[in-house]
C-alpha cells in the first residue's frame, strides 16, 4: 500500500483560507467605504433639517472631510480587484496573452513597488503625527492620526490586492479584475468603456 503525502492538501486548504480571508477584507474594506458615504449623506441630511430648526452640527465639515478621505482610500483595494479602478486596459486589452502576461506583471510591478513605498511614506507619516501629539485644527480637537490611520489601511489594503494579483498573473491564471471585466462584457454590461 503506497502512502501518499497530505502535503498537497495542505497547501490547498492553506490557499483557500488565504484567499478567503483576502476577499473578506477587500470586501470589508469596500463595506466600510461604502458606510463612510453613508455617512456623509446622513450628516448632510443632518445639517440641512437642523438649519430648517435653528440646529447646528457643530464640526460637521471636519468630520465630513476625514469620512470622505476615508471612503476615498478604504475602496482601493475592492475596486481595483473589481475592475473598477482606472489601469492601462487600453494598451494591454489589445495585446495576445503572452505578451499581455507579461505587460501585466511589469505594470503590477511597478505598480506595487509605488504603492509599497506609498505605505511607508504614509505610515511614517502617520507615526510622526502619533509621536509628536499632532491635534486636528478644526472645532474637533482630537490627535490627526486616528482620521490618518484610514489612509494607512486603505492604502496596505490596495497594496496587498496589487501584490495579490500579480502572484495570480505570475502563476498563469486570469487576475481578478479581468474576470470581473469579462463577466460584466457577458452580461451586456459596457458601462465602464464609456
Amino acid at each position: 500500500m503506497v502512502k501518499r503525502s497530505s502535503k498537497p492538501i495542505e497547501e490547498n486548504e492553506a490557499a483557500s483560507h488565504l484567499r478567503r480571508f483576502l476577499d473578506h477584507l477587500y470586501a470589508a474594506s469596500g463595506a466600510f467605504a461604502a458606510l463612510c458615504l453613508a455617512s456623509i449623506c446622513v450628516l448632510m441630511l443632518a445639517q440641512a433639517l437642523g438649519r430648517e430648526f435653528g440646529l447646528l452640527i457643530r464640526a460637521a465639515d471636519d468630520i465630513t472631510s476625514w469620512l470622505c478621505a476615508a471612503a476615498a482610500f478604504l475602496a482601493l483595494g475592492h475596486t481595483f480587484r473589481h475592475g473598477e479602478l482606472v489601469r492601462v486596459g487600453l494598451f494591454i486589452d489589445r495585446l495576445k496573452p503572452g505578451p499581455r502576461r507579461v505587460a501585466e506583471i511589469v505594470t503590477l510591478g511597478i505598480t506595487g513597488l509605488f504603492v509599497g513605498y506609498m505605505v511607508w511614506a504614509v505610515s511614517k507619516f502617520v507615526y510622526e503625527s502619533w509621536k509628536f501629539k499632532e491635534v486636528a485644527q478644526g472645532l474637533v480637537k482630537i490627535p490627526i492620526w486616528i482620521p490618518q490611520l484610514c489612509f494607512v489601511i486603505g492604502i496596505l489594503i490596495f497594496f496587498i490586492a496589487i501584490v495579490d494579483e500579480l502572484l495570480t498573473v505570475i502563476k498563469r491564471q486570469k487576475p481578478a479584475y479581468q474576470l470581473a471585466e469579462e463577466n460584466r462584457r457577458a452580461r451586456g454590461d459596457y458601462s465602464e468603456m464609456v
